[in-house]
């Protein structure tokens, strides 16, 4: 069986695109590297040694690192809250046999794609909320039946929720919702109108809600 130290590998000299000369120095390197890498996270996959996936993706509201479980996306984060912090949470919180492998988070990507460009109004994937539990799930979950281009509040979620009081705990649960865009905690509003918190930052909020709206 495969292991994450299993793998051996050989470095050897290149030539460019034409044949007619030696590649820049490192390229032959950073290419034996990345098929390295490719090979390894194949061999773990096929051993049962890859329990988070993860990549990271452009957006306008910045780069998304995604990570996936073999039972779906279990997160959704923004590089500013840290590439390593994000992994770390995960290893202590899921697993700690953890590669980089964009192939396992390939459709997730591209349906954030088609959800930036104005394309997608809803997700379709399968999701591992095992970071949730309680009653932040039950929040996050009742997230998911404000539709594409509307919003509500702490206080309506609150009440969908059948606990009106707990408007501030509602508002914890948003923010450390683990799946921000694909569940829309960005819908959620304060009483008075304006934005509240966001994960992302009070400028993702922004551009999510405003994206929302002109479609």
């Amino acid at each position: 069986m495969a292991s994450f130290d299993s793998i051996e590998t050989d470095a050897g000299t290149g030539t460019d695109a034409s044949g007619t000369g030696l590649l820049a120095p490192g390229h032959g390197e950073a290419a034996a590297l990345a098929a390295l890498h490719t090979r390894l996270t194949a061999e773990a996959e096929q051993a049962g040694l890859l329990d988070v996936a993860y990549t990271l993706v452009d957006s306008p509201v910045g780069r998304l690192i995604l990570a996936a479980t073999a039972a779906g996306l279990v997160r959704v984060a923004f590089e500013s809250e840290g590439v390593d912090a994000v992994l770390e949470d995960l290893s202590t919180r899921v697993s700690p046999r953890i590669l980089e492998a964009p192939g396992r988070l390939a459709r997730p990507a591209a349906q954030l794609r088609e959800y930036f460009d104005g394309t997608r109004r809803s997700f379709d994937l399968d999701l591992d909320l095992r970071l949730l539990s309680g009653y932040r799930r039950t929040v996050v979950q009742t997230l998911q039946t404000i539709g594409y281009g509307h919003t509500s509040t702490y206080a309506g979620i609150a009440a969908l929720t059948g606990n009106p009081g707990a408007v501030r705990a509602v508002g914890t649960a948003c923010g450390r919702n683990p799946l921000p865009v694909v569940i829309p905690c960005h819908r959620v509003l304060r009483s008075d109108g304006t934005t509240g918190g966001y994960r992302g930052g009070p400028a993702a909020k922004k551009i999510l809600l405003d994206l929302e709206a002109a479609a």
